[in-house]
């Protein structure tokens, strides 16, 4: 999926004179307006008092206001990182702090590098990324552990090359952040025994698959030897098996999830992802069949009100299609946006729950 978050006032001046009226924020960097009767230029959102409709011209960028011979305002510092810029800035820092650094650096440490409070700092972290430091730091570290454990001479190698000060910090997370045992990840999933079965539905052939822990993988397409392929490569070294009879009630359940979405389940699941992923997919199940979110109402809901794109990037890694339903999640405009499944099938699946 991608995300369409941010509403843009560039297509008329009726539209950018709205955002003005409202001091939207979310129009800033899209626009500059000018004040004939005092010669000045602002952002979007300037406190200032709104001025008369008849004296505004706007602009779509700062060189041009100044060309045409109007001067920064001196309240909103328009020719100036605006503070959301000045806030993501030292997020930004703060991040790659985290990321370069071989041990997590302490709260303390990362908010006087930012010059802030210990509290205002936390806040705005969270705010910005959908985590608490700690949480960045350890998913970053777990998601570094991802990628050096296939190439790595060693686990214990991979372990410490991933910023991980020792093995048993490691181990007591492993499951949950890899899915699986260090060993098996490593190996492509040697030693896995993952069950599939291909059913077919009214929006087309569908994908269930499963370990010992849950589902792993529900997934569509148009030809069933896709499917199987998409499953191989996502666990090259697995012992990838058809399904055996009693595999037969999972595949069930998931058909009558497409085909009925009023109904519950409580099928088990083996979510693989970040701390942040897993924060989003909980969120998407608490989503009402017959209801849609945009990407900017889930960001609120999981208090990262900051994070509509990370939020959208989450939803396009979910593996377990309508039991994790990121179908529910449309642009603000409420266009279906993409669907790594086809915008067809999510169509049908939402006029199917609103109908239900």
């Amino acid at each position: 999926m991608t995300s369409d978050t941010i509403t843009t006032h560039n297509s008329s001046p009726e539209s950018r004179w709205r955002a003005v009226v409202n001091r939207d924020e979310s129009a800033i960097g899209q626009f500059i307006l000018a004040v004939r009767t005092t010669g000045i230029y602002c952002r979007p959102g300037c406190p200032a008092r709104t001025p008369k409709r008849e004296n505004v011209l706007f602009f779509d960028t700062i060189a041009e206001a100044e060309n045409a011979g109007f001067r920064a305002c001196k309240r909103c510092h328009p020719n100036a990182p605006s503070p959301a810029q000045r806030n993501a800035d030292i997020i930004q820092r703060a991040c790659e702090t985290i990321e370069n650094t071989e041990t997590i650096p302490s709260l303390d440490q990362l908010a006087s590098e930012a010059n802030l409070s210990k509290h205002h700092f936390h806040r705005m972290f969270k705010s910005t990324t959908g985590l608490t430091p700690g949480q960045y730091a350890r998913s970053h570290r777990a998601q570094r552990m991802r990628q050096e454990l296939p190439a790595a001479p060693s686990i214990t190698r991979a372990i410490y090359e991933a910023g991980y000060q020792s093995s048993g910090r490691f181990y007591a997370t492993a499951n949950t952040s890899l899915g699986m045992t260090p060993t098996s990840f490593r190996q492509g999933g040697t030693g896995e025994r993952i069950r599939f079965a291909i059913a077919e539905t009214s929006i087309g052939p569908m994908l269930v698959a499963a370990t010992e822990k849950g589902i792993c993988s529900i997934a569509f397409g148009d030809e069933p030897g896709e499917l199987v392929e998409h499953l191989e490569n996502q666990f090259p070294h697995a012992d990838i098996i058809d399904a055996d009879p009693g595999f037969e009630d999972i595949v069930s359940t998931v058909i009558a999830s497409v085909e009925n979405p009023s109904l519950e389940n409580n099928l088990p699941l083996d979510l693989r992802g970040t701390a942040f992923q897993h924060r989003v997919w909980n969120a998407l199940r608490e989503i009402p069949a017959g209801t849609t979110l945009t990407y900017s109402d889930l960001a609120n809901r999981i208090d990262a009100p900051s994070s509509a794109r990370a939020v959208a990037r989450a939803c396009a890694t979910n593996n377990v299609a309508v039991i994790v339903p990121c179908h529910r999640v449309v642009r603000k405009s409420g266009d279906l946006a993409g669907y790594r499944w086809g915008v067809e099938r999510k169509e049908v699946l939402l006029n199917r729950e609103r109908s239900s």
